[in-house]
């Protein structure tokens, strides 16, 4: 009783009421996620259309979100955290109803595009937030809270979906705008705009940081300057391209291996229960590794799962690949969240944290086209094969840049308590004192 109240403590305790209110609303918001993950299906089925359009579609949605991305993280830092969050869901909630009504080709493809500009622009100013109100120790685990609400969510919302139906697909619709416009005023009512002072204060003084040509200098150009965190962002989307696959290529060779769309999803619904069971033990067994480490080797269990493909292609093999593939998952996502705060500054959290999510969208549009060409000129076991051979560079790569991170947190500590020595000098010598740490 005492270690799971301890257990307890160490996975909920500590971490700000605001966070948890947020939460509350990424649960809400996932657990009505009905339109996205059916969408395909949606298209092909009720609506009669051509597999070819379905995939369109599903392309603009991609390209969408990409642009929806950074414009989010830049309207985070712009105009705030909490503003960002409700009018982007707001947004969303509308279009998704708008692309319930949506029956022509060109009417299917705007209307994709639109809920994609509306949808991922909540990301970055979320991931922003957290950082914001979250100790650095505590990130980790907050991040990880945040992925299991999102799953958990998504495993209510698929095995529910079936039940709204029964109403209706253009139901699917507004349950989907309903949940979301309830996050939206749950975060306006209950969650305080954790926008820092310092971004404040440089959106106040960004007149006075323009060039010649009127153009601020700190902004997105100063993040894409940031080679250590373009690094970061460059190989993760490698190792991405890799977990993408899941989506991409196993469907592929599932269907080539004589298994059925329902076997599949029987399948591939083992890595949402996985990761609602095992996030969060698994994050307390992680914490005391770096988090360079803890990238690297969760990326090289990722590549592990896909790479046990090489050595047979039955159900239990696939069955064994969703499961090594999600332990790398559950180690991966959340440091590579935590990371990503870590090597931001302040005031430009939101655009550090848009950049970070095109290597997630952007991995999503190419992981099918890499997985189906290899596929189609050279079978999947060397794809499987490479999809290992990857992750074992992205592994070292993690393992220098978290070298560079830790460099990097060192000379910021060192940077802090020079100013706190200074402040602190300067105010006994403003009172007439000889200061405590003056040198002979």
């Amino acid at each position: 009783m005492i270690r799971l109240r301890s257990a307890a403590e160490s996975t909920f305790g500590g971490l700000p009421g605001a966070f948890w209110w947020l939460w509350i609303g990424t649960l809400v918001n996932r657990i009505g996620g009905f339109v996205l993950p059916f969408f395909a299906f949606y298209v092909t089925g009720p609506l009669h259309r051509s597999a070819a359009l379905a995939g369109a579609v599903a392309a603009l949605f991609g390209a969408g979100a990409a642009v929806s991305g950074v414009v989010g993280g830049v309207l985070a830092d712009r105009i705030g955290r909490k503003p960002t969050l409700v009018g982007s869901q707001l947004a969303n909630a509308v279009t998704i109803v708008v692309l319930g009504y949506a029956r022509s080709p060109w009417a299917l493809a705007l209307g994709a595009l639109m809920v994609g500009l509306a949808t991922n622009a909540f990301r970055p100013a979320q991931n922003a937030m957290i950082a914001d109100m979250v100790p650095v120790g505590d990130r980790v685990r907050a991040y990880a809270l945040n992925f299991w609400a999102i799953n958990l969510g998504f495993s209510f919302s698929m095995a529910a979906v079936g039940l709204v139906t029964q109403f209706g697909y253009r139901t699917l619709f507004y349950a989907d705008a309903a949940t979301t416009t309830l996050c939206a005023l749950l975060i306006a009512v209950l969650v305080p705009d954790s926008t820092p002072v310092a971004t404040v204060r440089a959106r106040a003084s960004s007149s006075a940081k323009r060039d010649g040509d009127g153009h601020s200098r700190d902004g997105l150009g100063t993040v894409l300057r940031d080679r250590t965190f373009v690094a970061f962002v460059a190989t993760t989307f490698l190792l991405l391209i890799v977990f993408m696959q899941i989506n991409a290529a196993l469907p592929m060779a599932m269907s080539a291996s004589g298994l059925s769309a329902a076997q599949f999803g029987r399948i591939s619904a083992i890595n949402g229960v996985l990761i609602v069971l095992l996030q969060m033990p698994v994050t307390r067994l992680l914490k005391r590794y770096r988090e360079g480490r803890v990238l690297a080797g969760a990326g090289l269990v990722i590549g592990a799962g896909f790479g046990l493909l090489a050595f047979g292609q039955s159900i239990e093999m696939y069955v064994l690949c969703v499961v090594v593939m999600t332990l790398g998952e559950i180690g991966n996502t959340p440091t590579g969240q935590a990371v990503s705060a870590r090597l931001s500054q302040d005031h430009l959290r939101g655009r550090y944290q848009g950049v970070y999510q095109l290597a997630w969208t952007l991995s999503q549009v190419v992981a099918p086209l890499v997985g189906g060409v290899v596929i189609s000129a050279y079978g999947g076991t060397p794809l499987w094969i490479g999809c290992f051979a990857v992750t074992a560079l992205t592994a070292l790569a993690f393992l220098r840049i978290g070298k560079q991170v830790e460099r990097r947190v060192a000379v910021a500590r060192s940077a802090e308590v020079e100013q706190t020595r200074q402040a602190q000098s300067s105010a006994q010598i403003a009172d007439g004192q000889q200061p405590e740490f003056a040198t002979a």
